[in-house]
């Protein structure tokens, strides 16, 4: 039987990380690392060119669901793999040759990286709720070592907390799972069908409101805690400034985005059970509070991979939010907002990667004039900024264009404090990044290897989606959102 593009899209990953556990690290693995994750990425393509032909797909057994939803997740989560991918060969390369890490290191972070996008890939496609929170978990133990990769005390500190928090976080989601199943077996014939999700979004009107309330209280936790939502995001700062730079690069473009894709499927369930939004406004009480925390907490930062961290909460609070939210208008510009935030964030932190090696440090004080030492990283560094606090043309202004719209329609109230807030984020990331661009460089700071190719890409993909969705995304975008809300985007306008 030949292998689909759905069976390749999850083999590659998950050999390629056999591979490398065998073969240890030799001088070309991070280019087969590269073209590892490349292969993965082209079989994503195939996946989604036949969902875009022929719709949403079974596959093995039921085991597998791909729609409208996922597909456009599957193919962000392998392009934001392969092209992490291709700025992690050069600054690992340094990392080795100043002695930060050795070869056997090298071997932990070159199978970790493979496992961790297998694990979201997983997540992604599995149709079986069971094993979406088996896939989270993996990822919590491939990132647990990522974190701790430089083996400093910081390091062992941060990856301790991350992987005691998760833990207990996924623990929830574990308990509001098995709930979710008690219910789902009442009404299900073939018990063994009652966690599979096309099963479930079928028989949602038939399933018992008071346990779905209850078990959606423990999901959330459990997967917000994955999201990074407050109060359960402690561990996501550590985790970033600690670990090595390509894993803050797929933590916030990849991670963030999965958990919430897994709040946002059980909530379709939730919402079809009861005759109530209890679950949007929950998540849309975590989001409003993570967003402002957030909002604040970026003015206090001293670490430029903590400044950013702070910034994935803010705008992981802000796609909660819209989602919650409920109206169509708003989810289409969450899922425009997983998008485009992915694609900005990832790039931001290639480029403040490459910052911290010009500098030696990631203290925000001792990083400046990055547009002198090393012009590309420097305007890398601004244009990022500048899209991720949403000034136009860029994509994020679109899609939070969109939620406020949304919100003036249905609660104007909230208006206020998220124009609010987003003013003073915006005031915290420049507050912060114009000394680090435009500053005087200290003496003995020199450039260093850096492919920024990856940057360029993603953000004028960014700038692209900013001035013009193509017609595939939109239809894509479009049928994610009446499968999550019940309502066409096109209804509403």
């Amino acid at each position: 039987m030949p292998l689909t593009a759905l069976d390749l899209t999850l083999l590659i990953p998950l050999l390629s990380a056999l591979i490398f556990a065998l073969i240890g690290h030799w001088r070309h693995t991070g280019w087969l690392n590269c073209l590892f994750t490349a292969l993965t990425w082209l079989a994503s393509l195939q996946l989604a060119l036949q969902i875009l032909n022929q719709g949403p797909q079974l596959a093995h057994d039921r085991l597998f669901y791909i729609d409208a939803f996922n597909v456009y997740l599957i193919v962000l989560t392998t392009f934001i793999g392969m092209t992490t991918a291709i700025f992690s060969r050069p600054y690992m390369a340094h990392e080795l040759t100043t002695g930060r890490v050795n070869p056997k290191r090298m071997r932990i972070y070159h199978t970790m990286y493979q496992a961790f996008l297998f694990s979201m890939l997983l997540a992604l496609t599995t149709n079986n709720l069971g094993l979406l929170w088996v896939a989270m978990e993996a990822a919590t133990l491939a990132t647990v070592l990522l974190v701790s990769l430089y083996r400093t005390p910081e390091s062992i500190e941060a990856a301790w907390k991350y992987f005691i928090l998760c833990g207990v976080g996924i623990a929830q989601a574990l308990f509001g799972t098995v709930l979710l199943y008690f219910a789902a077996e009442q009404v299900i014939p073939q018990h063994e069908n009652a966690l599979l999700w096309s099963v479930l979004h079928a028989h949602a009107h038939q399933l018992e409101d008071t346990v779905m309330s209850i078990a959606f209280v423990f999901i959330l936790v459990g997967y917000g805690t994955k999201v990074g939502l407050v109060p359960l995001h402690n561990w996501l700062p550590d985790a970033h400034s600690e670990g090595p730079t390509p894993m803050s690069a797929v933590l916030s473009g990849l991670l963030l985005n999965v958990g919430l894709y897994a709040l946002v499927r059980i909530k379709v369930l939730v919402d079809g059970a009861l005759d109530h939004n209890l679950a949007g406004y929950l998540m849309m009480g975590f989001g409003l509070l993570s967003f402002s925390v957030a909002s604040f907490f970026l003015h206090r930062q001293k670490d430029i991979k903590r400044l950013f961290s702070y910034s994935s909460i803010e705008h992981m609070g802000l796609m909660t939010l819209a989602f919650g939210l409920g109206h169509p208008l708003a989810t289409f510009g969450a899922l425009l907002h997983m998008t485009v935030h992915s694609l900005t964030k990832s790039a931001i932190f290639i480029t403040v990667g490459h910052a911290a090696q010009i500098a030696g440090t990631q203290s925000i004080d001792k990083i400046r004039g990055l547009i002198h030492t090393q012009p590309p990283v420097g305007w890398g560094l601004l244009i990022g900024t500048v899209a991720i606090a949403g000034f136009p043309p860029f994509g994020i202004f679109m899609s939070e264009f969109l939620l406020i719209t949304a919100l003036m329609k249905t609660g104007p109230w909230l208006t206020l404090p998220l124009l609010l807030g987003l003013g003073i984020a915006f005031a915290g990331l420049f507050k912060h990044v114009q000394p680090m661009v435009y500053g005087e460089a200290p003496p003995g700071q020199h450039p260093v290897p850096a492919n920024m190719l990856p940057v360029l890409v993603q953000l004028g993909l960014v700038l692209w989606l900013g001035l013009s969705i193509p017609l595939f995304l939109n239809n894509w975008f479009d049928e994610a959102t009446l499968l999550i809300t019940g309502t066409s985007v096109w209804s509403v306008l």
